[in-house]
């Protein structure tokens, strides 16, 4: 997912400066690995798929599944400023000014674009301030605008980046999805302010609008919207998992963008209002007391957990002090309960990595639904939250314990591969997630 993005240029230095005073020799011993890690899965992508979108190191060639833009590359910029591999980052510099080019004739994701091309080369405009990541993110954003262009506001989520034609898939039903139509705040309103352009502001403000027309009591969207009408299907899955998720965290990452101020606030009250649909979706199993959080299908709920929504302990420690002090101790314990329950995804296996989702039976204790693994960052991303305003080192561990699995378990000579089945150790899916190093 996408980072939070600061109304001016940060220092970047005093922050990594900041970070590093309580250093122990275990955590330089880390970060020297990390680095390491970061290294061999990037020195791969140079070897056998410079340029592409992806590597597929089993095959040790690319893949251009994101329509060529060189998205590993870009995604990856930010995390190669931030270690400090500067030789590497003017590499990757030097093919973003002479080689990216957005003329391709490919149905593109427009929230893939965004959170990756977009807020990658947002990323390196902040940290750099090189001009080159902003003349490139203003193009391809330009490109998408057309998605924008119906009737509620509500984009469709796939376009011709050289044709400019929007539309949304037919296995959908001609429906836009959620977390595909509301992840685009952060790298807009940042686009904005850096261009001082406020087209691209005004597109996703348009969205947030329309969404509070149809916002429910209990803060839980269904994921299917009709861009046309801007109704909701009102029996689509409601899901803090796949194609719900980043939704309800851009809610509250937007209004921290913004200062926490009055011209934000609405974002805030929307994301509260979520959260308390989150809790009355959240169970807790026998034996073990994991707190899980169910999807809801209709009037059903299921009780399923992707990995994907072990997002929400972080977001849930990050909004936690904008409440007052018992509202906020109750929020960050649910912070902390998910993040055991989202280690345990991890820790439940022979691997020790995480499947794609857990079913809670009957609230039972956890059992693996879909079994691979794809080197997903989100459960290291909510440690690192929660370790950070806890100051509990323990949550750092747990970090480190997952690493150390996905060094064990993915690691190969080209680079870092998914598994097919998290309870062996056979490889399958040849993908490669460098964001996890931001994490670690």
């Amino acid at each position: 997912m996408a980072g939070i993005y600061l109304n001016e240029n940060p220092n970047i230095e005093n922050i990594i400066k900041k970070h590093h005073l309580q250093d122990d020799p275990v955590n330089n011993a880390r970060r020297e690995k990390v680095k390491e890690a970061m290294l061999h899965a990037w020195n791969s992508y140079v070897t056998y798929a410079w340029g592409q979108d992806e590597l597929q190191p089993q095959l040790k060639s690319g893949l251009n599944s994101f329509g060529g833009l060189g998205a590993t590359l870009v995604d990856s910029l930010d995390t190669l400023y931030i270690m400090g591999l500067k030789e590497e980052f003017k590499k990757a510099r030097d093919w973003v000014a002479e080689s990216l080019d957005f003329d391709k004739d490919y149905e593109a994701s427009v929230f893939e674009t965004i959170i990756r091309v977009v807020g990658g080369l947002l990323s390196a405009y902040d940290l750099s301030a090189d001009k080159i990541f902003l003349e490139k993110a203003r193009d391809i954003t330009d490109r998408l605008l057309p998605a924008w262009d119906t009737s509620s506001g509500i984009p469709y989520n796939r376009i011709n980046l050289a044709q400019g034609k929007a539309s949304n898939p037919g296995w959908n039903g001609g429906n836009s999805i959620l977390a595909d139509s509301g992840t685009e705040q952060l790298e807009f309103i940042t686009l904005s302010q850096r261009t001082g352009d406020q087209k691209y502001q005004q597109k996703v403000e348009n969205v947030i609008r329309q969404f509070q027309k149809i916002f429910p009591s209990d803060g839980l969207l269904p994921i299917n919207i009709n861009p046309h009408s801007g109704a909701v299907k009102s029996y689509s899955k409601i899901t803090f998992g796949s194609m719900g998720d980043s939704f309800y965290e851009y809610l509250l990452k937007v209004w921290i963008q913004g200062n926490k101020t009055e011209s934000v606030k609405h974002y805030r009250q929307m994301w509260e209002t979520s959260m308390e649909g989150l809790i009355s979706l959240t169970r807790k199993t026998s034996p073990s007391n994991f707190y899980y959080v169910c999807e809801k299908n209709g009037d059903s709920l299921s009780e399923k957990m992707d990995e994907l929504a072990c997002f929400v302990p972080g977001m849930l420690a990050l909004g936690a002090s904008g409440y007052r002090l018992e509202k906020a101790e109750k929020i960050m314990n649910l912070a902390e309960e998910l993040a055991w329950t989202c280690y345990n995804f991890y820790q439940s296996t022979p691997t020790k990595l995480a499947g794609e989702n857990y079913y809670f039976h009957g609230g039972q204790d956890m059992v693996v639904g879909t079994s691979w693994n794809i080197l997903r960052p989100e459960t290291i991303e909510s440690l690192m939250y929660v370790w950070r305003l806890t100051g509990n080192e323990t949550y750092q561990d747990w970090g480190w314990d997952i690493f150390e699995a996905f060094e064990k378990n993915s690691r190969i000579e080209s680079g870092y591969v998914g598994l097919k089945d998290v309870s062996s150790h056979h490889h399958q899916y040849s993908f490669h997630h460098i964001k996890c190093s931001n994490f670690i």
